[in-house]
């Protein structure tokens, strides 16, 4: 009775971190294919399936159109199937005549027989569809809670830190990093973060005059309220209530909106700077995680509350948007790559070239998943 009531309270296994996750995943994974699925529509392109999950069917219903949708029992990832039975080079599986086992009607509404730009569109949707799921999740916290905001404004400086050797002092005042604004303390953190080790310019206020101090930002490596471990640049000075007038602002929605906008185009930034930053060897990558450490933050993200776990899941779906942008075939980006081609040549790349592409890419993305797992693995070994 212990072990069924670990498992069923809101701290155990299944209410606290199982209902999370697959509430987080599933509204990504929904929204993902949505995309490809009502722009493929638009585009005049029919679809059989609508597929959140994989494997064996749980339960699903068929809609008007034909179309057969579907709670699958492997709940990592889904997708959508659209008329012609399309394979890696998105024909059918009869390799001489695509057509053959397609009725007229099917032949006209079949994906493979629509022009490039149209099946370039409906593959694109599902990463634009994430990245403005994002934004609404966004805007809509913003708009509900508004936001705790500071001046930035220095009120100490760490002893043998960036800041202290770049030159600034307690009481100036951010103007600018690398040119850009700064209205906030935290727009100031948000941009160090993810530049360790990476000078940046900084405009300072000091009284009548402004300066123009470059700060290298140290490689640190914090713990959050968790016990998770990441490493960010820091450069080593601090705010606080005094000082920093921290109010919380509200904000109309226009302007959530606006901030919608901003968080996730801060989002992207971040997450392809990091990812870069891995290609380059400049950032580690032990941070890559996989489902079992996305299912260990929703539990603990979720104990912040539900505008927390909706953070969580706007944050989850940029991350999902970018990675099926890469240019590796079997993701979205891979069959934009060979879209491309096929606009460049006048014709698609053959079926062969395809195929040999696509094997590629799903060794690639293997390889990835395995090492994520392996990075999850090895993250709750080593915090045990």
């Amino acid at each position: 009775m212990e072990f069924v009531s670990s498992l069923i309270s809101t701290d155990g296994f299944i209410l606290g971190t199982l209902v999370p996750f697959l509430f987080v995943l599933t509204i990504v994974v929904f929204i993902h294919e949505l995309g490809h699925y009502w722009v493929g529509r638009l585009c005049g392109i029919g679809a059989t399936t609508f597929s959140v999950g994989f494997g064996p069917e749980i339960f699903g219903i068929n809609d008007k159109r034909g179309t057969r949708w579907r709670l699958s029992l492997i709940p990592l990832g889904g997708y959508v199937k659209f008329v012609g039975d399309m394979n890696a080079a998105s024909t059918t599986s009869t390799e001489h005549d695509p057509n053959a086992k397609l009725s007229e009607a099917d032949q006209a509404r079949a994906f493979h027989n629509k022009a490039v730009w149209r099946r370039a569109a409906t593959v694109a949707a599902g990463p634009i569809a994430n990245f403005i799921l994002a934004i609404v999740i966004f805007s809509v916290i913003t708009a509900t809670y508004g936001r705790t905001i500071a001046d930035p404004i220095v009120a100490e400086v760490r002893t043998q830190s960036a800041a202290e050797a770049a030159g600034i002092e307690v009481g100036d005042i951010f103007v600018s990093v690398d040119g850009a604004a700064v209205e906030t303390f935290s727009d100031v953190q948000r941009y160090v973060a993810p530049r360790a080790e990476t000078p940046i310019v900084m405009r300072m206020r000091r009284g009548d005059e402004e300066l123009d101090l470059t700060v290298t930002p140290e490689r640190l490596e914090i713990e959050d309220r968790f016990g998770n471990k990441m490493e960010q640049g820091i450069i080593g000075v601090t705010n606080n209530s005094e000082v920093g007038n921290f109010r919380n602002r509200e904000y109309g929605i226009g302007e959530s909106l606006w901030m919608g906008v901003k968080e996730t185009g801060w989002v992207i930034a971040r997450t392809g700077g990091y990812l870069s930053g891995v290609v380059t060897g400049r950032e580690k990558a032990d941070q890559i995680g996989g489902p079992i450490r996305v299912a260990q933050v929703s539990g603990q993200v979720a104990t912040l509350g539900f505008a927390a776990l909706l953070n969580l899941a706007a944050i989850l779906s940029v991350s999902i948007g970018l990675l099926n942008l890469l240019p590796i075939p079997v993701l979205d980006g891979g069959h934009l790559l060979f879209y491309l081609c096929e606009t460049v040549l006048g014709k698609p790349l053959s079926e062969r070239t395809q195929e040999f592409g696509y094997r590629i890419g799903f060794a690639l993305i293997l390889g990835l998943m395995v090492f994520a797992t392996w990075n999850d693995v090895t993250r709750i070994f080593s915090a045990s």
